[in-house]
């Protein structure tokens, strides 16, 4: 049986009629940067976060690095996060002139870990941003704890994040502003390159719409220097075809989740994830912990299963950041996670068999030694 990692085809079948015909209507139109599809798209996605603000960006990126850029992050500023995320986390923060902070990750969840932000904390630190990595929120209540003691900003990475939860609250709306991507591969995915910002800030809601627009408040009004990062009106329109279908789409994933997590319980020399109590993952990648990756990942490309890394090699090992002086075992559970961390198949048109398969597989992959 072949199981790709991703079928994107299979993911756009349900809905391609209604984003080709959303499509005709803005080409009959003319209407493609901007508009009523990108404003009704700001709307509706604010009111499924339960946001004040929603601003559609070009990507995933522009929403971190505008976000930043808004706040008055600046070159000599600081901002903490964890090395346990895409690089485009801290491309943000250096794009925006500030330095990368690293801290560990939780060994549970894979995210940032509050015991040790304190000790990251530098008299120049002005921002914290966590990752909400694979789906599942940060522990934002040990975050903001240390956060608000010390009066800096929290700003959430919830690209791979949508709907989740954390205490009831949903990720990306806990701190200041949270970022999202609509990377054709996320949980809420376009058909090709966008993203969001979601605040409760007015000001910073604005100052994000002008950094987007070439700093324009209104055309050729420019109050700042800004950047090309606007969400064109093909994306967003294929974006509301979409979004109806998040919550339903993300039910499945959770449940396919849990089948994994039941058909791979106590697998020797495989961890599978674990979604604490009190948060609500969107389960956009499931990657468990194995030893010996290459040659799992190998055995089950023979058997016609596709597999993913998420991510081979922490930040503070990239040769970007090397000016930051890091070494291994300067963050032994984000490199641990790194070394050992392959993603299965999960999307929601994947279906209870294939999960079974793939299970039954990877079980006799790993008790054959």
């Amino acid at each position: 049986m072949q199981v790709p990692f991703l079928d994107l085809a299979a993911a756009h079948k349900g809905v391609r009629n209604d984003i080709l015909a959303a499509w005709a209507r803005l080409v009959d139109a003319g209407r493609f940067v901007g508009g009523e599809e990108v404003d009704a798209f700001e709307r509706e996605f604010a009111a499924q976060c339960g946001a004040r603000h929603c601003v559609a960006v070009g990507s995933g990126t522009d929403a971190l690095r505008f976000i930043l850029l808004g706040m008055g992050i600046m070159p000599g500023d600081d901002v903490v996060t964890t090395p346990m995320t895409f690089i485009a986390t801290a491309e943000a923060i250096t794009q925006a002139g500030a330095r990368p902070v690293f801290v560990d990750v939780h060994p549970v969840t894979r995210n940032m870990n509050p015991e040790h932000l304190e000790a990251a904390i530098t008299p120049r630190t002005r921002c914290i941003l966590p990752v909400h990595l694979y789906g599942q929120p940060a522990d934002m209540r040990g975050i903001l704890d240390v956060a608000e003691r010390r009066g800096i900003p929290v700003v959430e990475d919830a690209a791979q994040a949508h709907l989740a939860r954390f205490e009831g609250r949903m990720a990306g709306t806990i701190g200041h502003a949270g970022a999202f991507s609509f990377y054709p591969g996320k949980n809420l995915g376009a058909c090709g390159e966008a993203g969001a910002v979601v605040t409760d800030d007015r000001e910073l809601a604005a100052t994000v719409r002008a950094l987007r627009d070439h700093g324009q408040m209104k055309k050729h009004l420019h109050v700042v220097e800004g950047y090309n990062g606007r969400c064109d009106a093909m994306q967003a329109a294929a974006l509301r075809v979409k979004l109806p279908g998040l919550a339903g789409a993300n039910a499945r994933r959770a449940e396919y989740a849990a089948l994994y997590s039941a058909l791979l319980a106590g697998v020797p020399g495989l961890q599978v994830p674990e979604v604490l109590p009190d948060r609500e993952s969107a389960w956009h990648l499931y990657c468990v912990l194995v030893e010996q990756r290459g040659a799992v990942a190998e055995a089950l490309r023979r058997e016609g299963i596709g597999t993913a890394v998420h991510y081979p090699v922490p930040l503070h090992l990239l040769a970007p950041y090397a000016f930051l002086d890091h070494m291994r075992g300067d963050f032994p559970v984000a490199e641990h996670v790194a070394d050992h961390a392959l993603s299965l198949p999960l999307y929601p048109e994947l279906g209870e068999e294939r999960v079974r398969h793939v299970a039954t597989v990877l079980r006799r992959v790993m008790t054959k030694g």
